[in-house]
């Protein structure tokens, strides 16, 4: 699709470089395990809520954003939408709670709050999670490339692979955060160069453009008729709810930055500035393929034919954006993976090296915590190639299905175990135990009686089949392990629980 001039290369190897370059600058800092998972504690707020939007917005927002607007309008942002409104509610309780009562790792919490199974469950949940979406993510990206250039795209999902390795295999946390910070900004403004392109490039005028998006109801958050069955407003806004405390209350990617600020309060307030930064360019992913529908739709170009709604965005840029543009997206593309990945990267080693390996070899040394951890990083870098070779082998075709099934299966309720914990000093350990059981079942009988191969269902009970949209499957599982744990942990005595673990004790030092 696109001959690429000399200029944009230049561009794309600098880019590269550069991120190579940060993590050879920090590499001579990491001298123990704590400055390599939590940093040196002297970040500013501002650059930790940027690593923090960074890590929010993966290349699938640059891809998949763009392409759910053109195909159908604004629904999925609504996820988006409601994680403001509900970290304003939170992060003054959650911030000061995990930097009191965690070392390193999000799930410590789980333990000391229950018992080492709670710990262990949400760390396995975690870990297949991002395996899962580790390799998603470096293929898509990879296969964007390689459609623009015309290279191979095993080619980019191994040369991304190791420039990824590289950076957080030598710089730690300390170059993952600062390294997004530069990959937030470039992407940024690979979204503002399209959406002016868009805006400005049709001979009818920005107005006309934003005006047709409206009328042909690109830009518009329906349907909202208030049913579960089907991808609506309300479905979106309740598991955005969910979404939000699972991501910023028990999610290591996030937990981690609040780690490695310098005070409560600066952890908040990059908390507050990832959260906001975050949801303005979802929205300007979401314009772009709003206006790439009008573009295509009024005479503003010609589209070619047989292409999918998630192939248009790529098309435009190959096809419209001018000599140097093409390099700026294209940089601000690896950047939007490389900012994702490597916080996934260094999250899963510091949750190996804590909440396993540690835990079977509780006298190991910081140093080889640290050699543990760096191994860790290079394992989940080759697991993640391997997934994406797969796809690649694979055409894409949901080589990952039944990996995302057996998550869900076994890693489901996390936010009920989260707020089981801060709001009940009742709920104990056999009581969360017997909700886990429950949840684990419900959410196996949901995902089998929904899910078809060859045509047909797995399990199919009739009428008795899951009835509600996929969406809200996490929803029931969260709601399960939070009412059904509470309830059950009357059938046993429960020992005295420590305020600091709870919201009352966020309260009482606040009242004294």
């Amino acid at each position: 699709m696109l001959n690429i001039h000399w200029i944009d290369i230049v561009i794309v190897v600098i880019s590269v470089a550069f991120t190579l370059g940060a993590g050879f600058y920090f590499a001579h800092r990491q001298k123990s395990s704590d400055q390599y998972f939590s940093g040196s504690k002297t970040i500013p707020a501002w650059a930790i809520g940027i690593s923090i939007f960074a890590t929010l917005i993966s290349s699938v927002t640059f891809l998949a954003y763009p392409a759910a607007a053109y195909k159908s309008n604004w629904i999925l942002l609504v996820q988006g939408l409601m994680v403001p409104i509900v970290l304003i509610g939170l992060v003054w309780v959650i911030v000061p709670l995990f930097r009191k009562v965690i070392r390193l790792s999000t799930y410590e919490y789980f333990e000391r709050r229950f018992s080492p199974f709670a710990r262990l469950y949400s760390s396995v949940a975690f870990i297949l999670t991002h395996f899962s979406k580790m390799g998603t993510v470096l293929y898509l990206v990879s296969l964007a490339l390689a459609t623009l250039t015309g290279i191979d795209v095993t080619t980019f999902i191994i040369g991304l692979t190791i420039i990824i390795i590289l950076l957080t295999l030598l710089g730690g946390i300390e170059a993952v955060i600062w390294m997004d910070v530069i990959q937030g900004f470039l992407l940024i403004g690979g979204g503002l160069l399209c959406i002016g392109i868009l805006l400005f490039k049709s001979e009818s005028g920005a107005g006309f453009m934003i005006d047709e998006a409206f009328a042909m109801k690109k830009i518009d958050f329906g349907p909202y008729d208030f049913t579960f069955t089907e991808l609506t407003f309300w479905v979106l806004v309740i598991n955005g709810a969910f979404y939000a405390l699972q991501k910023y209350g028990t999610d290591q990617t996030i937990v981690q930055r609040y780690l490695t600020a310098k005070s409560d309060k600066d952890a908040k307030k990059a908390a507050y500035i990832g959260v906001f930064a975050s949801v303005p360019v979802w929205a300007l992913f979401m314009l772009i393929g709003s206006l790439l529908f009008v573009f295509y739709n009024t005479g503003g170009a010609v589209l070619a034919e047989g292409l999918k709604s998630d192939q248009v965005f790529t098309y435009f840029i190959g096809t419209e954006l001018p000599i140097g543009a093409v390099g700026l997206v294209l940089a601000a593309l690896i950047a939007a993976a490389v900012s994702s990945l490597d916080s996934d990267m260094n999250c899963l080693a510091a949750i190996g090296v804590e909440d396993f390996y540690q835990r079977f070899n509780p006298n190991c040394t910081d140093k080889q915590r640290l050699m543990v951890g760096r191994l860790l990083v290079l394992f989940s870098g080759i697991a993640m190639l391997v997934v994406a070779l797969l796809y690649a082998a694979w055409d894409g075709q949901g080589v990952l299905g039944v990996v995302f099934k057996l998550y869900a299966i076994f890693s489901a309720g996390i936010v009920g175990i989260f707020m089981l914990g801060l709001f009940s000093r009742r709920a104990n350990k056999k009581g969360l135990h017997i909700g886990i059981f429950v949840c684990i079942v419900f959410t196996a009988y949901a995902v089998l009686t929904t899910t078809e191969i060859n045509d047909s269902l797995i399990l199919d009970f009739g009428s008795y089949n899951f009835p509600h949209h996929k969406y809200m499957l996490g929803v029931y599982s969260h709601l399960i392990v939070l009412v059904v744990g509470y309830l059950a942990s009357f059938l046993f005595k429960s020992e005295p629980v420590k305020d600091e673990l709870t919201i009352y004790g966020y309260f009482k030092l606040k009242n004294k």
